[in-house]
C-alpha cells in the first residue's frame, strides 16, 4: 500500500505542476488605469484588442464624474477616493468616442477621449 500512495501522490503532484504551468502561460488581462479630472481623462486615448477582455480602472482627482462608451453600451460612475472598475470585451473594431456623462462644471462638454479597437 505505501508504494501505491506514493504513486498517487506523485501523479497528483505532476498534474498540479502541469496545471500551474498552463496557468502561468496564460496572458494577463490588461488593466488600464484612467484618471478623470476636470475636464480631461488621462490618458484620453486608449487602445484595446478586438475580442480580448480588458479592465479599465478609474479614479477621480476632484469631483464625481462618469465614463460612458456609448458604442459598447458601457458606463460607470467615477467617485473621488474610490476605484471604479469596468471590465468589458470589445466586440467590434474601429475608433470610438468616450465621454464624461455627469456634469462636472464649465468645460464638461469637452471632456472626452478616443478608444481604438484593433484586430
Amino acid at each position: 500500500m505505501p508504494s501505491r500512495r506514493r504513486f498517487i501522490a506523485g501523479a497528483a503532484a505532476a498534474l498540479a505542476a502541469g496545471a500551474a504551468g498552463l496557468i502561468a502561460a496564460a496572458p494577463a488581462e490588461p488593466v488600464i488605469r484612467v484618471t478623470a479630472r476636470r475636464f480631461v481623462f488621462l490618458p484620453n486615448v486608449l487602445t484595446l484588442k478586438l475580442g480580448a477582455p480588458a479592465t479599465l480602472e478609474f479614479t477621480s482627482a476632484d469631483v464625481v464624474m462618469g465614463f460612458s462608451l456609448p458604442d459598447f453600451n458601457v458606463r460607470t460612475d467615477i467617485i473621488p477616493g474610490q476605484v471604479s472598475r469596468l471590465r468589458f470585451t470589445p466586440d467590434k473594431a474601429g475608433t470610438f468616442t468616450f465621454l464624461c456623462d455627469i456634469f462636472c462644471g464649465d468645460g464638461h462638454e469637452g471632456m472626452n477621449g478616443t478608444l481604438h479597437v484593433v484586430a
